[in-house]
């Protein structure tokens, strides 16, 4: 006869962690908030979760470049199976009103194609895809992660430890912190200086792991920013980062070097014509 005593043990243990929402929900930051950037964005009638810092109007044009060639960017895409962060990014600062998005990813190839249609003569007279309808983009801001704490077994075994072991403490034991760290760069286009840059955090504990038990139903999706615990975590990050953005660039004020900006600065260094004195020859 099948003894089911040990499965009653953990029940209570299974209804204890479904009691505790708080910690499948990413952390953002110092804000210690819980956060996912949803919502809609339609110039400055964009509609968000509250959690975005916004402006009353905006500063300037964006384009959001990230740098493909990264380790970071490889983690992203081959460990976690996740998108580009430019879709999130974008909607984070539509939601802000605190600058309009340009495009100057992927569907610029579209733009151009219109373009090439417009010069081949294959679209209507009216179409107006002539020359200088474009806008600049004053600003780029570019995004970078850094990944940590992907195992943290002292907290699994301490809450299995706790629990009473068995089935669900060895469950427990393989619970994951996921932490993200990240951080933006806002760059002025003109001139190339770096206007502001801000990092943020957020910490999720993943219990993933529980539909095991259950077939494995309960474990949803391993994609997307939405239904993965390391995607919401990355989100809630972004989010803290560009908040602390807004807020360094809500007090930016810029700065001024003597002479002007790139004409020598004002740390000498010696040049072929600045020949040192000739030392002078001990006495003995």
């Amino acid at each position: 006869m099948l003894n089911t005593k040990p499965f009653f043990k953990i029940l209570p243990a299974i209804a204890a962690l479904a009691a505790c929402p708080a910690w499948a929900d990413p952390e953002m930051g110092a804000l210690g908030a819980k956060t996912t950037v949803t919502g809609s964005a339609s110039g400055s009638t964009a509609q968000g979760t509250g959690q975005i810092e916004r402006c009353p109007k905006p500063l300037g044009t964006l384009a959001v470049v990230e740098d493909t060639n990264t380790d970071w960017y490889r983690t992203l895409s081959t460990d976690y199976r996740l998108g580009p962060t430019t879709p999130v990014l974008r909607l984070l600062v539509q939601e802000s009103n605190c600058f309009v998005v340009v495009e100057r990813g992927r569907a610029m190839n579209n733009m151009m194609q219109e373009r090439a249609l417009q010069e081949s003569g294959e679209l209507r007279k009216k179409s107006n895809f002539g020359k200088g309808q474009m806008v600049a983009a004053d600003y780029t801001m570019s995004p970078s992660i850094t990944f940590s704490n992907q195992n943290a077994g002292g907290l699994g075994a301490a809450i299995g430890g706790r629990i009473g072991g068995g089935l669900f403490g060895g469950l427990a034991g393989s619970a994951n912190v996921k932490e993200a760290s990240t951080m933006l760069t806002l760059i002025e286009n003109r001139s190339g200086v770096q206007i502001s840059a801000a990092e943020g955090s957020a910490s999720n504990v993943d219990f993933g792991a529980v539909g095991s038990i259950f077939g494995g139903h309960g474990g949803g999706s391993l994609g997307g920013y939405t239904n993965t615990a390391e995607g919401k975590v990355i989100v809630a990050a972004f989010t803290d980062a560009y908040n602390n953005l807004v807020r360094a660039t809500r007090n930016y004020q810029m700065q001024t070097v003597e002479g002007g900006l790139g004409t020598g600065g004002q740390l000498g260094v010696q040049s072929d014509e600045d020949e040192p004195a000739p030392r002078k020859s001990k006495k003995k």
